[in-house]
């Protein structure tokens, strides 16, 4: 995500100080600053950032999972089981004017975020986002597998189907990609993620999508590879660190796959600057900082490669940026860093998010992760 206008939504929050002496972080955080709609703000302080997008959301849904926290990640469901719900109409009419040729306006596309209310925000934000709705179903299937959800309600289903159609009409539409730029692209970060959410589905509750899940696996593997790595969109062969989502945890590759070894090489040797990943090398937000939850992925990525010690150091690197509060920012200023966007940005919005409540789950998952491990 990245900014926009603040939102007008109340959002339940409270603020507690944790033990200085202790270097782990917690759930207390995510869980304090849950939207009593079971929305979670991406941010609960940062004006621009008082939203909740399926992205962000999911993921964080996926560390009250892993951190055994399951109703907090249940909530979220419902909130997002309710919030597309209340789109059904404008979706069903999406897929049918595709189906007969008719054009689509951006903006009549679904949004990335939402008011925690689960009110459509309509204030010209960037919000043809896909990777999103992948994640939703992503994070709902392993919703449903960790917290062995055997009674699915009719309407998280319909839900589901409903996403589930959008995407298989959509996927090859070229959207925004994770940051919100590029509009114009098929992002194979993005890709993964709809692969991702579709097979997920697949595999719980709708097999229908398995055959739409197997197609976008079909194009990854045959336009987003160049010299035997993948790459950021199709035709340009820029490397982004978002690119360790096709393997993790999204499975279009295993993490071992030549592919993928040679992704994370290059996400090491182009994005890994201090310690911390940036986005992606051509980054001018905040100048371009590295960003936690993408080191925090990395070892992610590395916990299930085998390469603990590598893991465990992305974790203490992310760990090294709490507050004395416990809050981790969403990125802190990288030495490659561009000095003119840096103050740019801080003018027109501030310091970076802070805390960024996807920063903290992609910590909780590297624990969670390492402390399976170990176990």
């Amino acid at each position: 995500m990245a900014g926009g206008v603040s939102s007008t939504s109340s959002t339940q929050t409270s603020s507690f100080e944790i033990d200085d002496r202790s270097n782990e972080i917690d759930s207390r955080l995510i869980l304090t600053n849950q939207h009593l709609s079971g929305a979670y703000p991406a941010s609960p302080t940062y004006a621009q950032y008082r939203y909740c997008w399926l992205r962000d959301g999911s993921f964080i849904a996926y560390a009250m999972d892993r951190e055994g926290e399951s109703e907090s990640a249940a909530a979220f469901h419902r909130w997002a089981a309710a919030t597309v719900l209340t789109q059904a109409k404008d979706i069903r009419e999406l897929i049918r004017r595709s189906e007969r040729g008719e054009p689509i306006l951006e903006h009549e596309f679904l949004p990335a975020r939402f008011g925690v209310d689960g009110e459509w925000q309509q204030d010209g934000w960037p919000n043809f986002q896909l990777d999103g709705y992948g994640h939703w179903l992503w994070s709902l299937g392993e919703h449903l597998r960790r917290a062995r959800a055997r009674d699915v309600s009719a309407e998280v289903v319909d839900a589901a189907r409903l996403v589930g159609d959008y995407l298989r009409v959509f996927w090859q539409e070229p959207c925004y990609d994770a940051w919100e730029e590029y509009r114009s692209q098929l992002h194979t970060s993005t890709l993964a993620s709809i692969y991702g959410g579709l097979a997920a589905m697949g595999e719980t509750l709708l097999p229908e999508l398995q055959a739409v899940a197997a197609k976008v696996r079909e194009l990854i593997l045959e336009e987003c590879v160049t010299n035997g790595r993948f790459v950021k969109h199709i035709g340009n062969p820029a490397i982004d660190a978002s690119l360790l989502w096709l393997s993790t945890p999204f499975a279009v590759v295993p993490e071992d796959h030549p592919f993928m070894i040679a992704t994370a090489e290059e996400i090491e040797l182009t994005l890994n600057i201090t310690g911390g990943l940036r986005r992606y090398n051509a980054d001018t937000f905040y100048g371009g900082g590295e960003w936690l939850l993408l080191t925090a992925w990395l070892g992610w990525y590395y916990t299930r490669l085998g390469k603990l010690e590598r893991a465990s150091e992305c974790l203490a690197w992310v760990e090294s940026h709490r507050d004395h509060d416990g809050s981790l920012p969403e990125q802190v200023s990288s030495e490659a860093g561009n000095d003119r966007f840096l103050d740019y940005w801080t003018r027109r919005w501030g310091s970076p998010a802070k805390p960024l409540l996807w920063s903290h789950a992609m910590a909780l998952v590297l624990r969670c992760e390492l402390q399976a491990k170990e176990d």
